[in-house]
C-alpha cells in the first residue's frame, strides 16, 4: 500500500526508542509513512554493542555509517566499516556486528518494512530521563519469535565476546 501523505521530519526528529539489544533507536520512517515499502531509522550506538549472529528471512538491510567503526561479519566474512562505509545484506544472509569504537551512529535501512513489529516489541520509548537501555537479548529473542522478521542464528562470531550463561546474554572480554 503506497503513503498516503509525504513525511518530512527534520534533524533529530522521529520516535526514539531504546533497543534491548543495545542502543538508541531514532525512527526516521516507518511502514506506515512508506506503505510498507522500508523502514529507515539511525541506531546510536555505544562502544562494545554486539548482536547475535542472525538473519533477516524476508528483509533485505543496508547500514550507512555516520559516526564511529564496526566490525561486520556477513556469511563467514569480516570487514570494518567506517564513516561514509555502506554495507547491502541481503535477506537470509547471516550477520551480526560489533561497535569498535566509543560510539557510533549509522542508518539502517530494511527493504521491504515488514520487521518493524520485531523492533517495537524489542525496544521500549526513550524519555529525556534515559541515561542508556538495558541489554536483555532474552527480550530481543522473544521477539524474533514472535514476530519471525528475524532469526537468532547463534552468539556473536567475534573473538572479543564470549557467553556469560544465557544462551542469548553476551559481553565483550575484558
Amino acid at each position: 500500500m503506497p503513503a498516503s501523505t509525504a513525511t518530512i521530519r527534520t534533524g533529530r526528529e522521529g520516535e526514539r526508542r531504546w533497543f534491548y539489544g543495545g542502543g538508541l533507536h531514532t525512527w526516521k520512517a516507518t511502514a506506515a509513512d512508506t506503505g510498507g515499502d522500508f523502514l529507515l531509522f539511525e541506531d546510536d550506538l555505544e562502544g562494545g554493542k554486539v548482536t547475535p549472529l542472525h538473519q533477516h528471512p524476508d528483509a533485505d538491510e543496508t547500514f550507512y555509517m555516520l559516526e564511529g567503526e564496526i566490525l561486520l561479519v556477513v556469511e563467514g566474512n569480516e570487514s570494518h566499516l567506517g564513516p561514509g562505509g555502506i554495507a547491502i545484506i541481503p535477506r537470509g544472509a547471516p550477520h551480526a556486528f560489533l561497535v569498535t569504537s566509543p560510539r557510533a551512529r549509522m542508518l539502517c535501512l530494511q527493504t521491504p518494512g515488514n520487521g518493524e513489529d520485531f523492533f517495537r516489541m524489542a525496544s521500549y520509548p526513550a524519555t529525556q530521563a534515559d541515561a542508556s537501555g538495558p541489554i536483555d537479548f532474552d527480550r530481543v529473542s522473544e521477539a524474533a519469535r514472535q514476530t519471525g522478521a528475524i532469526e537468532i542464528l547463534g552468539p556473536p562470531p567475534f573473538a572479543a565476546v564470549h557467553e556469560t550463561g544465557s544462551a542469548t546474554s553476551w559481553r565483550l572480554n575484558t
